[in-house]
């Protein structure tokens, strides 16, 4: 018997479903319950710590987060003595994914985050990132300006920086807690830390609302869009240096400083006893209040003093003399003859 060849790159066959317009190959199915009837065979675990003063909302709402999450088979538990909040998978729950959603939504609700915005993060294509704002600035003061930079006033920079992410945004303390979609939660992760950096949002924002409007131009789809987009400069502003006080060189060293038993032994405190000491302090509380009370009473006598008259000047008209009058005649003659 003689058998053919197999015919080569016979696999490589196109499929009926290659060059069907209608069918979407990227799409991404929502994952049900039917895709994995059987369950999972491993149990996992994620918990979290929350701050005290978020105690009484978080067990106010856990009956909810519960009920959220049971329709997923995970379950939930709340430790308020250790101030733990657990997250658990069982053998029935049927999304191996949804144990990382879980720990996401503990998280968010650890930072302050509402449980309306935070029940979000257990839909597709929902996730949510936790940023550190509080080692990028060392000075507390420069931190807190900042941080008041990024919120704007009455929020109206944050509310900017959502609509052009299309994220939830929210300050708390430390930490920034963004959830939207991938590429809005790195667009907002870039443009916080830039800010906590020292560039301004509004730099940022302006560039975010240019790209939006090229994206809606499907013309300019393919094309760079850097020539569309404002370049900004850093400008080094000179600050007014103090001027140093030159001294004058000695060879020798400075004295050293007396010490504190040194002092004491001076004024002659160092040799009271304790009951002397008490009396000391004593009579000088009593001065500094004598003192003070006097300062008191001398700034109410002021309110009764009263203010210093200004003497009006009276303009009394002098008679003009007869010469003057002569004078003032003969001019007025000499303008008629004229």
């Amino acid at each position: 018997m003689t058998t053919e060849p197999p015919k080569k790159g016979k696999h490589k066959k196109d499929k009926p479903w290659d060059n069907d317009p209608t069918v979407d190959k990227w799409k991404i199915d929502e994952f049900k319950e039917t895709d994995n009837p059987h369950g999972l065979l491993e149990e996992s675990s994620f918990a979290t710590l929350f701050p005290q003063y978020r105690e009484a909302y978080i067990r106010e709402v856990w009956p909810l987060v519960q009920k959220e999450l049971s329709k997923y088979q995970v379950k939930a538990e709340l430790d308020l003595i250790e101030g733990s909040m657990t997250v658990r998978n069982t053998k029935k729950t049927w999304d191996p994914y949804i144990i990382l959603k879980a720990r996401d939504l503990i998280k968010l609700l650890a930072r302050s985050v509402p449980f309306q915005q935070a029940v979000r993060i257990l839909q597709d294509g929902v996730f949510c990132d936790i940023i550190k704002i509080g080692g990028i600035v060392r000075n507390k003061e420069r931190f807190v300006k900042r941080r008041a930079r990024l919120i704007g006033p009455s929020g109206t920079t944050l509310k900017a920086l959502e609509i052009l992410t299309e994220c939830y945004i929210l300050v708390q303390g430390n930490t920034v807690s963004v959830m939207g979609p991938i590429k809005g939660i790195k667009t907002a992760r870039k443009v916080i830390i830039e800010t906590m950096q020292n560039i301004h949002p509004v730099y940022n924002i302006k560039e975010l609302m240019i790209k939006k409007e090229l994206s809606k131009n499907p013309e300019l789809a393919t094309e760079d869009w850097s020539r569309f987009l404002p370049q900004f400069q850093k400008r080094n502003v000179k600050r007014k240096q103090q001027k140093k006080e030159k001294k004058e060189y000695t060879p020798f060293p400075p004295a050293p400083q007396p010490r504190k038993e040194d002092l004491l032994m001076e004024s002659g405190e160092y040799f009271l006893t304790k009951k002397e000491k008490k009396e000391k302090e004593e009579k000088q509380k009593v001065e500094e209040q004598i003192s003070k009370k006097r300062q008191r009473e001398k700034e109410r006598e002021k309110s009764y003093i009263p203010p210093e008259e200004k003497t009006h000047k009276s303009h009394v008209n002098e008679e003009p003399s007869i010469e003057e009058l002569k004078a003032k005649f003969l001019k007025k003659k000499q303008k008629r003859e004229e």
